[in-house]
């Protein structure tokens, strides 16, 4: 298989927390991965968060299962997260600390304290 360097990846979380802010199945995050692919992108990127602030399970697996780019998948370093994410075998993974309180991820991964783990 021949590598290709990735040029652009296109990020919909907001296209899901718009969604989940008006309580709709409007705008599709699914939809908005076909209309960046269709405009060119390289890739997909979605966080599954713990607290599933934006992305859904479900928004997930048919984003997995549909787009024809490839899907970076961030989520957390929980057990459940990994799961998720080799059920799914997305093209890779950015494993993500989480606090239930930050708006947005704040900080980085500390590796070398967390190495067993």
């Amino acid at each position: 298989m021949q590598k290709k360097t990735i040029l652009l990846g296109v990020n919909i979380d907001h296209v899901a927390t718009l969604r989940n802010a008006r309580g709709t199945d409007y705008p599709s995050p699914l939809e908005a991965a076909f209309i960046a692919e269709r405009a060119g992108a390289d890739g997909i990127t979605i966080h599954l968060r713990e607290d599933r602030r934006h992305i859904k399970d479900r928004d997930v697996r048919d984003i997995a299962s549909s787009i024809h780019t490839r899907l970076n998948l961030e989520h957390a370093v929980t057990q459940e997260m990994i799961d998720i994410a080799c059920d799914v075998a997305p093209a890779s993974c950015c494993l993500v600390p989480e606090k239930r309180e930050e708006l947005t991820t704040e900080g980085g991964l500390d590796v070398s304290g967390n190495f067993e783990r």
